[in-house]
């Protein structure tokens, strides 16, 4: 059966696509997730302390906004809930499709058609969106050993609820924002718990708490407030983006606030000094926790800065010689993302596979639109993500310009829009050119590189600009093929 839209995922971009099509008019909408359960990342991360680093008045939609947070920054559990209620709402959670893994997506050029196999048979699709997220894939270290660990085991974002924890000898592989989650919370019931840190992070104090009754109460009666708040948040987080982006020295305040943070929470000076990150602020993802260095300094947790060695049978070697026993080991080593739709094989025009036209690096037309893979539309694509804001603004951005692309493929009766390679070109070398200026280039390694140490994730601006920019799609900026017997208008 051929359907007017396929979206892969049900994540923020995913459900939010669907919900916005289905206002458009659209209902031949499919949704296919892998997993039996929507949600995306804030299904998969599950581990204990699990919460979002954007304040809870920026993570929600802006067509349907949540007043009744229970916290500042919202918890993993509330996050995955509103989710499944805007699914509810809006009518699009019986378009999903669960347990539906995508393996390949070919463009049929003859029939106008992305051909889109799974493990449970084939369907067909006049658009394509990708809404697969960049943090879907989790990633273990290449360590050698890893398999021959002989006790409990497992990625931080595949989280084994049955291993035991208390009592337990546990060494966590990470440093990230996964682990300055965890380790606060497991601390609290391991014997001994090891901390493998290979490069220190950036951490600010967290500004959480609990919102009163009264206060979700008036946020629901006066609607001004909430989006008053709203506002003001989203100013305040825009602003950093000149820090980011523009003038690293305006970082100035934020270093002074993880100095601030690093002295209240670790009084040993020796400990101190092994958390004070080699490279600039910002070149790497800020992570924000209250409860993170003091769990460092208790009697029962280790920060171990040696590098590893190898993973043994009965826990982990580093290269000091020392052995550190385990009883269970968590990898907070982050995901996967830099390869977007990888592991699906996706095949454009003329046979060209998406993974050959992205050896050097992945491209997208403002991060939705690759050229040679006509009514293919990418959400939270290259150089889409964020170090300063609400992921959720960029992706309602690309949603209107999905819609404005789809809307032109009705209405002018066209059988696919594939954007010039030129203009796909001139945006990348856009890109290239103003992140050279960017913290994010400022010589530390980190997930929003590839490879080859190219930064492809993020976007080298603010947000507000990157709305402009997508506000409607440039018909100057794709070739066309007419419907057989349209004519133009």
């Amino acid at each position: 059966m051929t359907h007017s839209v396929v979206i892969i995922g049900s994540g923020f971009g995913g459900i939010g696509m669907a919900i916005r099509l289905r206002q458009a008019g659209i209902e031949d909408v499919v949704v296919l997730e892998k997993a039996d359960g929507l949600g995306g990342t804030w299904r998969d991360n599950t581990y204990p302390g699990a919460a979002c680093d954007v304040p809870s008045h920026l993570y929600s939609f802006s067509f349907e906004r949540k007043t009744d947070w229970t916290r500042r920054f919202p918890p993993q559990r509330e996050i995955l809930d509103y989710l499944w209620h805007c699914a509810r709402k809006y009518g699009v959670l019986d378009k999903v499709r669960f347990g539906t893994e995508v393996t390949e997506a070919r463009f049929d050029e003859d029939a106008a058609l992305w051909r889109v196999s799974t493990a449970g048979g084939e369907l067909e699709a006049r658009v394509l969106v990708s809404a697969c997220g960049q943090l879907n894939r989790p990633e273990l270290p290449p360590i050698e050993g890893v398999g021959s660990f002989a006790g409990t085991s497992f990625h931080s974002a595949r989280w084994d609820h049955g291993a035991e924890l208390a009592g337990k000898r546990i060494a966590v592989v990470g440093t990230g924002a996964s682990a300055i989650q965890i380790v606060p919370e497991i601390a609290k019931e391991a014997a001994e718990l090891r901390l493998f840190q290979r490069s220190a992070p950036y951490v600010i104090d967290k500004p959480d708490r609990e919102y009163r009754t009264w206060e979700q109460a008036v946020l629901r009666r006066v609607p001004v407030l909430y989006t008053l708040s709203r506002a003001r948040i989203y100013a305040l987080y825009e602003s950093r983006a000149l820090g980011f982006v523009k003038y690293p020295k305006l970082m100035g305040a934020l270093e002074k606030r993880f100095r601030e943070t690093l002295d209240e929470g670790v009084p040993d000076p020796a400990l101190r000094a092994a958390l004070v990150p080699d490279y600039r602020m910002g070149c790497k993802r800020i992570l924000i926790s209250s409860d993170y260095y003091p769990a460092l300094t208790r009697p029962n947790v280790e920060l171990v800065t040696a590098p590893i060695e190898r993973v043994t049978p009965s826990g982990i070697r580093t290269a000091d010689g020392r052995e550190h026993p385990a009883d269970v080991i968590v990898y907070a080593t982050g995901f996967s993302t830099s390869g977007f739709l990888a592991p699906m094989k996706v095949v454009g025009r003329g046979g060209w596979e998406l993974n050959e036209a992205w050896r050097d690096g992945a491209e997208a037309h403002l991060g939705i639109t690759v050229s040679g893979f006509p009514n293919l539309f990418l959400l939270y694509g290259p150089y889409t993500n964020l170090g300063h804001n609400s992921i959720i603004y960029m992706l309602e951005s690309q949603f209107r310009y999905v819609l404005g692309c789809v809307d032109a493929l009705r209405r002018h009766r066209l059988d696919w829009i594939d954007v010039r390679p030129d203009v796909q070109d001139a945006f990348t070398r856009e890109m290239q050119d103003r992140l050279r200026s960017t913290v994010w280039e400022a010589g530390c390694k980190s997930w929003y590189m590839n490879e080859s140490g190219k930064v492809v994730n993020n976007w080298p601006g603010f947000t507000f600009a990157y709305r402009r920019a997508t506000r409607r799609p440039d018909p100057r900026h794709f070739h066309v093929r007419r419907a057989q017997g349209a004519t133009a208008r």
